[in-house]
């Protein structure tokens, strides 16, 4: 779901032009970030769903970065951190687009996030599993990152007051984007990411 998390990312960018675009895109997998190392040292897992293969085929064991409430403290410290650069409005921008990586994967995930980190408390465990269905599931965030690509180039278009912001660089920097989304869905597809 990588693609679905920066196709939401290039949407809020269309909303809040002070936020860079690297922040945005930077807090849209910071969860993901934070699971990489404790993926690397074994503290997290992925574990192969038999039979599903390629996009979705496993039940990621996150116990840490994407229990509910580990995501809300992330996001609480990234806002925190954010606002202290972009001020209040970016602080919360930035707090919502991290919290957004939870709330996206919920839909996709099997039931594998926990509600408190390390499961404690051994609570019911969440996630609608969207990716049981890959056809759905693609659709679904093939459309999230169209219309995340639509806003941030209409955004783009809006912003157009400096000669830097001529056509032909609107052009590039909306192509660009459209490449890196496609690619980033590609590899989601071809469960690379």
């Amino acid at each position: 779901m990588f693609a679905g998390h920066f196709g939401l990312a290039a949407a809020v960018k269309a909303r809040s032009p002070k936020v860079p675009l690297w922040a945005l895109m930077l807090s849209t997998q910071l969860l993901d970030v934070i699971f990489a190392p404790l993926y690397v040292s074994g503290i997290e897992t992925i574990e192969p769903v038999e039979g599903a293969a390629g996009y979705g085929g496993g039940v990621i064991h996150a116990d840490y970065t994407h229990a509910l409430l580990s995501a809300l403290l992330i996001a609480a410290v990234a806002g925190w951190f954010a606002g202290r650069r972009w001020g209040k409005r970016g602080g919360i921008t930035i707090g919502a687009v991290v919290m957004s990586h939870w709330v996206l994967d919920l839909l996709v995930h099997r039931a594998d996030l926990p509600i408190l980190p390390g499961n404690w408390g051994d609570l019911p465990l969440l996630g609608f599993g969207l990716w049981q269905y890959p056809v759905v599931s693609a659709i679904l965030e093939g459309l999230l990152i169209a219309v995340g690509l639509v806003l941030y180039v209409r955004s783009l278009y809006k912003e157009k007051r400096s000669p830097a912001s001529s056509s032909r660089a609107i052009y590039a920097a909306g192509g660009a984007m459209g490449v890196l989304l496609v690619l980033s869905l590609v590899s989601d597809w071809l469960a690379l990411g």
